[in-house]
């Protein structure tokens, strides 16, 4: 669709002579304020030339214009640099890459830095690839950081598949490919483990960038982590730790996400520390559907550091030129300047960062707030829509969790935080029945499973969680960061059986069941983590999902987003995998019964 998308070296020549008056631009925007990043300044009265897909000239441009030159009047408006989303998960959106660009380009997204572990746990390269190759056709920028910790530990669960060093080493000679992906294992990285120590060093030697997740732990540590040749951290919630890890150098991504939400707390940083803010990227991470289309894409996060006190070309910045010159593509991108691809919007309104027209490699892909370009399909092969694979049929004997005690037991319990991507430990005194330890719906301790999708081994793992407040029904999801095995949760083992075999026969999904019936259902055949149907499908099924969470009476916000990291071994404190409960504080395997 897009074919002005040429390297600098190849119409260099042409620019230069529409610079000059020589050549009639392809394009020009005229009278609009300059958002300019690269000085901070807002520049009344712009106009913009536009030729082969890059910017010739930025002043008066009338001397550019000829008889086929498209006009575009910003009086009144502003014009900025495309949005640049410096990590996410294009799998948390639920939607194919495609569809997901649809979205989020309209929002004024025109690139993105995907880290593609959610499938890598599934198909390794082979999903890895798939995604790429998809991103590599459309009118947005998609870049990839090739997924780095695949399983996310060696030692505390199974994922669908593995990637070794060699493997981030092919990667990474891949066009687009711009780094490694975030590096999770980071007690692997400090204490010398090769896998993880070989991954840091083929990313460096081939002069690319090594991004990270560095939660929470020692200054020691910390300082460990970096020196191993880690550059950035996305998982930074408070003040404190975004103050310590910019003066040692890191890259600080602040986070905005559907379920996580940072900027409030982060950005004081900005607001009253008064730091530089040349380090400072403002991410996504992980958005669902709605939030895409009720509040938008990057822009969002954007708007956010603004109504903290954020300036508006401050915040804009940190999603633009900070986010190439961390991926060394600035040369290329994050500004308007001559030479730069012209990935432009014009806003409307510079604080509400919403975009009426958005300008894709010099051509309008949206104006109007609307896409008036098509895009090209793709398709997945069929393998990749068939990706659950169990023992059997599972019975709810398979959810019934003995013991030798016969009055009452003492369990380990996995409580979950609403908003955040951390749990806690805790522990709770449960009845036993006939030898079957029991829930209990009024200390809000439910029934939690953890079954392998992948290797057709037969292994339930079982346990209990607090804070979903689920009083009847189950719910299960295939999508179970980071190896996606298929997790179950409920008031009853009968729901909870019908629950994970639903899925099982769709492909994989989410789906929420009561008393044998489907309340609501998003199935996600693509690798049971991505649906192939468009965001308007998926948008109307993901709210009828959270309606029937809350049927059930879940009362927390994004509640699948929560229950889908509840097995995810790499964030403290506790959770589940297909092995049994982990210890992410001493990475080790616990039983559920405290003995």
């Amino acid at each position: 669709m897009i074919n002005n998308r040429k390297p600098l070296t190849e119409v260099n020549r042409t620019l230069a002579k529409v610079s000059l008056g020589e050549e009639a631009a392809d394009l020009v925007i005229q009278n609009g304020t300059l958002v300019n990043v690269l000085t901070g300044e807002l520049l009344k009265n712009m106009d913009i030339a536009v030729s082969e897909g890059r910017i010739a000239y930025v002043g008066d441009v009338d001397h550019t214009i000829g008889s086929n030159t498209k006009i575009i009047d910003a009086s009144g408006k502003y014009i900025s640099p495309g949005l640049m989303d410096a990590h996410m998960h294009v799998e948390s959106t639920m939607l194919s890459v495609t569809e997901f660009s649809k979205a989020a380009i309209v929002k004024g997204t025109t690139s993105i830095f995907m880290d593609p572990h959610e499938i890598a746990n599934v198909l390794g390269v082979e999903g890895v690839r798939l995604m790429h190759n998809e991103g590599q056709q459309l009118p947005m920028k998609v870049f990839t950081t090739f997924p780095s910790c695949v399983p996310a530990t060696d030692n505390l669960e199974d994922a669908g598949a593995a990637l070794e060093v060699a493997d981030i080493k092919e990667g990474l000679t891949w066009e687009n490919v711009v780094g490694l992906g975030e590096v999770m294992n980071f007690p692997g990285v400090v204490y010398g483990d090769p896998k993880m120590l070989g991954e840091i060093e083929e990313t460096i030697k081939a002069n690319k960038t090594v991004t990270g997740h560095f939660p929470d732990g020692s200054e020691q540590m910390l300082q460990a982590y970096i020196a191993s040749g880690v550059t950035s951290c996305h998982e930074t919630v408070t003040r404190e730790q975004g103050l310590e890890k910019l003066r040692l150098g890191m890259y600080l991504m602040i986070r905005e996400g559907s379920a996580w939400h940072d900027v409030k707390e982060v950005i004081k940083i900005v607001t009253e520390d008064k730091v530089n803010t040349d380090h400072i990227l403002l991410v996504t991470d992980d958005v669902y559907p709605q939030t895409l289309t009720e509040k938008g894409h990057l822009n969002h996060v954007v708007r956010r550091a603004i109504e903290e006190g954020v300036s508006p070309i401050e915040a804009i910045k940190m999603a633009t030129l900070n986010v190439a010159r961390y991926f060394q593509k600035e040369n290329d991108f994050g500004s308007i300047a001559p030479g730069k691809v012209a990935d432009i919007l014009i806003l409307d309104d510079l604080e509400k960062v919403e975009s009426s027209i958005v300008i894709v490699d010099g051509e309008v892909i949206v104006d109007n707030k609307q896409l008036i370009h098509s895009f090209p399909t793709y398709s997945y092969p069929e393998h990749v829509k068939n990706s659950v694979h169990i023992h059997r049929n599972l019975q709810p004997s398979d959810f019934q969790l003995s013991t030798a005690s016969s009055a009452s037991v003492q369990v380990n319990v996995i409580k979950v935080i609403e908003n955040s991507a951390r749990t806690e430990k805790s522990s709770a005194t449960l009845q036993v029945k006939d030898g079957i330890i029991q829930p209990n719906l009024s200390e809000d301790i439910l029934l939690l499973a953890c079954i392998d999708r992948h290797h057709q081994s037969g292994q339930v793992s079982l346990g209990f969680t607090q804070g979903f407040k689920l009083q009847k029904g189950a719910v299960a999801s295939t999508v179970a960061h980071d190896s996606h095995n298929l997790l179950v949760m409920g008031t009853n083992e009968e729901d909870m059986a019908f629950a994970a075999n639903t899925l099982a026969a769709s492909g994989g999904g989410m789906v929420v069941v009561e008393s044998g019936k489907v309340l609501a259902h998003v199935p996600m055949p693509i690798a049971g983590l991505m649906s192939d149907q468009p965001l308007e499908t998926v948008v109307k099924q993901v709210k009828q999902l959270e309606a029937a969470w809350k049927e059930l009476g879940c009362p927390i916000h994004a509640p699948f987003m929560t229950f889908s990291l509840i097995a995810l071994p790499v964030i403290p404190e506790i959770r589940i995998t297909n092995r049994g409960i982990a210890d992410v504080t001493t990475f080790q395997l616990m039983d559920t019964e405290i003995k």
